[in-house]
């Protein structure tokens, strides 16, 4: 019983994510070693995660699309394979059913947030912040708290079924699953070429496959190459020194922090970047993290805005819909900030414009950091730690969870500042010098040149055909271009991607090949 509880506990952690930030904590390579340390295999926990991680490494969650759920369908994957003592295959083969199945219950959850709009609206209707602070926050845990009494009832009534099934599974299945799960990580790249991959960067994609099939560069050089690759490409040619003045002192004399006497100081901002953290605890599929701004910018409302009247309206304006990327959210609040200031000052400011900007700035910065951080800074951790995992190296998990969340948090929390105190003006600068434009090229040059390195670094697969009693299948086309299965099953996956095909059926799909594969003696 107390095994079951701490594995529930894990899911529970799991699916707080929306409570943390998105740290990547709910990720299998962070959650099945857990799940391997309650069942006393930490060894066995570590590379299932890792194995895991390389499936779902494309499972990532951006606008208003639900990915199969990981976090359910990775702990009780783990643990019903490590109870059952069956390995890797078989956490893969329960690991995308129950997540699929699991996926269901979250989609029905954010439908039904969307109910609770009407109670928000109502607490702001009267300038009542302590309800919609509290109705936020409450959601944040319907999500943690649901899929955990459904993960402790799935151990309760089906672990010992489940270990009595898998007990009577013969060798020829494992085998099969096992090579089934060395083509499931084609999709997760393909769901991120999908997010980066088009015709200006594309040859990114081959130079990184080429360095690491020919030349065996691990992955870690390869995001090092990239990094000043990316830099050089990038790089915009020198204005001529007239113009930068003139720009310089036009923002100078234009800049808010130049005209105001700041009213909120550090505290305040670090308020507001501790409360961004939660900004994705209500999301629904209506006014998707309306809320979590509401709640994260409270702060500068409660000090601005003393009057129930005045409140009431600050309130409504910001549960109006809004929808960006978690880990540029800190720019668009701070900036919301030094707006409110300005509106709570000066009674001729449009209020208005404080909405208009806001939708203004959520979807390139969406497409800004997402790229960076999903299409890049992901791919690079995951790849290092995975690479570390998969041989069964603990590490490999600490330099996931730093690599990725060292960066994050030190700019989401810079980020605060620099909205706050350069204002509407900075960012007018930053679009006028195409920074935007360049820093989003710069993070698809690097994903990809990492994603572009997995297949032939992280995927194993091969065939042992041959012609006749002459050279090997598998030879040949090694001298053709070594790890050419990986790269072509990968391609032809973003390719059905690309069609419209459904993750959850390219998913069966490619468990099914395996498994076919690997009876018909074609692939090992």
């Amino acid at each position: 019983m107390l095994t079951y509880l701490l594995i529930t506990l894990i899911i529970f952690f799991g699916h707080s994510e929306d409570l943390l930030g998105t740290t990547l904590l709910s990720r299998p390579l962070v959650l099945a070693p857990l799940v391997g340390g309650a069942l006393g295999d930490w060894h066995q926990g570590i590379v299932i995660g890792a194995s895991l991680e390389l499936i779902f490494m494309g499972n990532i969650k951006v606008g208003a699309a639900i990915p199969p759920d990981v976090v359910t369908g990775g702990v009780l994957g783990t643990a019903f394979a490590i109870m059952s003592g069956k390995g890797v295959g078989i956490a893969l083969a329960l690991a995308i059913p129950i997540s699929i199945l699991a996926e269901m219950l979250l989609s029905a959850l954010f439908v039904a947030r969307s109910v609770l709009n009407k109670s928000f609206s109502r607490h702001a209707g009267v300038g009542d912040w302590r309800g919609v602070q509290r109705l936020h926050v409450l959601s944040g845990f319907a999500k943690p708290l649901l899929m955990a009494v459904v993960g402790f009832l799935a151990l309760q009534l089906g672990a010992g079924v489940m270990k009595a099934f898998l007990d009577r599974i013969p060798a020829w299945v494992n085998t099969g699953l096992q090579v089934a799960g060395n083509l499931l990580p084609a999709l997760g790249f393909a769901l991120l070429m999908n997010l980066l991959f088009h015709k200006r960067v594309a040859p990114y994609f081959f130079l990184g496959f080429l360095l690491a099939a020919y030349l065996k560069l691990p992955l870690i050089a390869i995001g090092g190459l990239g990094v000043i690759i990316a830099f050089l490409v990038t790089q915009e040619k020198p204005k001529p020194a007239v113009e930068e003045e003139e720009a310089s002192s036009e923002y100078e004399r234009g800049s808010p922090a130049n005209d105001r006497t700041p009213a909120l100081n550090k505290r305040d901002l670090r308020r507001i970047f501790w409360r961004s953290m939660l900004l994705e605890a209500n999301f629904n599929f209506e006014t998707w993290q309306n809320t979590g701004f509401a709640f994260a910018i409270l702060p500068v409302l409660k000090k601005f805005y003393p009057s129930k009247e005045s409140m009431s309206a600050a309130l409504q304006r910001h549960l109006q819909l809004f929808n960006t990327s978690t880990y540029g959210c800190t720019l668009i609040l701070g900036l919301t900030a030094a707006m409110e200031e300005q509106n709570s000052r000066d009674p001729e400011f449009d209020a208005e414009s404080i909405d208009s900007v806001k939708l203004g700035l959520m979807g390139p910065l969406a497409g800004v950091f997402d790229s960076l951080f999903w299409g890049t800074l992901k791919i690079i951790a995951a790849g290092v730690g995975t690479s570390l995992a998969l041989k069964g190296n603990g590490l490999g998990v600490v330099l996931f969870i730093l690599l990725f969340n060292v960066p994050h948090l030190l700019l989401r929390y810079r980020l605060t500042f620099i909205g706050y105190k350069a204002g509407t003006r900075f960012l007018m600068q930053l679009s006028k010098n195409n920074v935007m434009d360049r820093l989003k090229e710069g993070a698809a040059i690097l994903g990809l040149m990492v994603v572009g390195a997995m297949p032939a670094t992280l995927m194993n697969i091969h065939t042992p055909l041959s012609f006749g009693e002459g050279a090997g299948l598998q030879g040949v086309l090694d001298q053709i271009v070594p790890a050419l299965l990986p790269l072509g099953l990968t391609f032809l996956t973003y390719y059905f991607i690309k069609r419209g095909v459904k993750t959850t059926v390219l998913l069966l799909g490619l468990l099914a090949l395996g498994f076919l594969g690997s009876i018909l003696h074609w692939i090992i």
